[in-house]
């Protein structure tokens, strides 16, 4: 059988996701994750983009054992060498190098001639594989591109040097079938002594991304693009997890092998989920709440005679496992750190000790412990520590029929507290209402999600929000978990306000 390769851009594309932002410590443990997921090529950033994409690029390198690495650049000499630089620790570093070939990208955001393209990406790739053993090239928008240009500018990038072609569905306009016929048409088209692998990246703008995708490999593409949960600019990315249980599930029609692990499906989607405060739906595909899950008296009795009947997939498959975690206030330290292992965290000493203390207060508070509360409180931590301001304190005052009153409180790195207090129409806006006086700011405020992150009334709150900065209309986000839902509140709102203050300085 062949193998097909599976290449994640979660951490570029995805976080291209409006108000995703994810920091470098949790960009590692995402990429650490992936790696033991059995992701074949990470793209770990745009090194260029940012100051903090190219540390995250540069942690994630150092870091990767068995993946290889790789950086986007546009076909610009100073995003190669930002590239280069940032992957040189990498054991295996690529290069990704992309340039627009439609007409419409050609006029209207290049202003190039078919002719320029074409000089661009040989100059461009041929640079890139001076520093690069392994190039991939991508002519953004190949879907909406003349057929016999993408042809040109394919066979360009080959001849300069790149083995690795994306075909990317920029904006989620093709099908199954016309996309299927375009790999066709190329591998029976391009020229080269070596061996040219073909990947395939599309968007969901249309609902038919891993749909896509699987005609690519039909039709021979050896790689896949997409991210963890599809999430993504727009509608998002094709779903790795859904492409990569279809082609275990249809062995037998694909007749294709890969490195995922599946087991460690679920636990990379939660993780994913999680940081990027982007809620799995429940009918989502695979990983979804009801994935597994019979209302029909029909199907339930189907199942419980045979779960073939119903069921194509175990939820055992993908690593969802339902049973509750036995550790609970009198648990000690030993138990904690034996779980935490079993859920594929090994913590170095400084990290044991607030998580313990962590566990320990929120025992105290709920009778009994589960695989999600401990994932919650790890998430939750590795943000904490990147976040330079933290909630201090909350205090309310509620009158019904009145207007709500608040008291926050919050400590810089240093120790020191400032406070303010303000009134709203409910306690939430009157909490807002005084972190705006602290940060001296007044973001507006796009989203604000509540999630229960286990059932029954004592589960751990996930409070989402989105804030939007009125001067700049950049969107950042903040996300706070706590057993009170108020205080989740005030934790998501001051990691997002302290995150936008930072933003908008830099832009200054």
């Amino acid at each position: 059988m062949r193998e097909i390769q599976f290449f994640d851009t979660t951490l570029r594309d995805g976080e291209q996701t409006p108000g995703v932002n994810f920091n470098t410590k949790e960009k590692v443990q995402i990429a650490l994750q992936l790696e033991k997921w059995g992701i074949d090529t990470i793209e770990a950033g745009f090194p260029i983009a940012s100051e903090g994409d190219f540390e995250a690029v540069t942690a994630i390198a150092k870091a990767a054992t068995t993946m290889t690495v790789a950086g986007l650049a546009r076909c610009q000499k100073k995003d190669i060498d930002r590239a280069y630089e940032a992957l040189q620790h990498a054991k295996f570093p690529q290069i990704h190098v992309f340039l627009a070939t439609s007409d419409v990208h050609m006029q209207y955001k290049l202003k190039m001639t078919e002719d320029q393209v074409l000089a661009a990406i040989w100059e461009h790739v041929s640079y890139a594989k001076e520093k690069f053993a392994k190039v991939q090239f991508s002519p953004e928008d190949a879907t909406r591109t003349n057929k016999e240009f993408l042809l040109k500018a394919v066979q360009t990038a080959i001849d300069a040097g790149a083995t690795i072609i994306n075909i990317p569905d920029t904006v989620g306009y093709s099908n199954p079938t016309e996309y299927g016929a375009l790999f066709k048409y190329l591998l029976a088209n391009i020229k080269s002594e070596e061996e040219i692998i073909f990947s395939s990246h599309c968007h969901d703008d249309l609902g038919m991304a891993t749909a896509n995708a699987l005609a690519a490999i039909e039709n021979g593409a050896n790689r896949i693009e997409g991210t963890i949960n599809g999430i993504g600019e727009r509608a998002g990315n094709t779903a790795l997890e859904e492409v990569a249980v279809a082609l275990h599930i249809r062995r037998d029609f694909y007749q294709c092998e890969n490195k995922i692990q599946l087991k460690e499906t679920k636990r990379t989607s939660d993780l994913i989920a999680r940081l990027s405060g982007i809620s799995i739906p429940r009918n989502k595909a695979i990983i979804g709440g009801n994935a597994y899950a019979h209302e029909s008296g029909i199907h339930q009795d189907g199942v419980l005679k045979n779960p073939e009947t119903y069921e194509i997939i175990t939820p055992q498959l993908v690593g969802v496992n339902t049973n509750s975690l036995p550790l609970g206030k009198l648990s000690g330290r030993h138990a904690f750190v034996t779980k935490m292992e079993e859920l594929g965290y090994s913590l170095a000493e400084a990290e044991v000790k607030p998580l313990f203390k962590r566990f320990k207060n929120l025992a105290d508070k709920k009778k009994q412990i589960t695989d999600a509360d401990l994932l919650a409180l790890v998430a939750d931590q590795v943000r904490q520590e990147e976040t330079s301001l933290h909630l201090a304190g909350v205090q309310l005052q509620y009158v019904s029929n009145g207007h709500q009153g608040a008291i926050v409180s919050v400590r810089d790195k240093k120790g020191e507290i400032k406070m303010a207090s303000a009134i709203g129409s409910g306690s939430i806006q009157a909490i807002y209402n005084s972190i705006d006086q602290i940060f001296e700011q007044q973001p507006v405020l796009i989203s604000y999600e509540i999630t229960a992150l286990t059932a029954g009334e004592d589960a751990q709150a996930q409070v989402q929000v989105i804030l939007e900065c009125p001067q700049t209309k950049k969107r950042i986000n903040g996300i706070g978990i706590d057993f009170d839902v108020l205080e989740a509140s005030a934790k998501a709102y001051v990691q997002a306000s302290g995150n936008l203050k930072n933003l908008f300085s830099e832009d200054k």
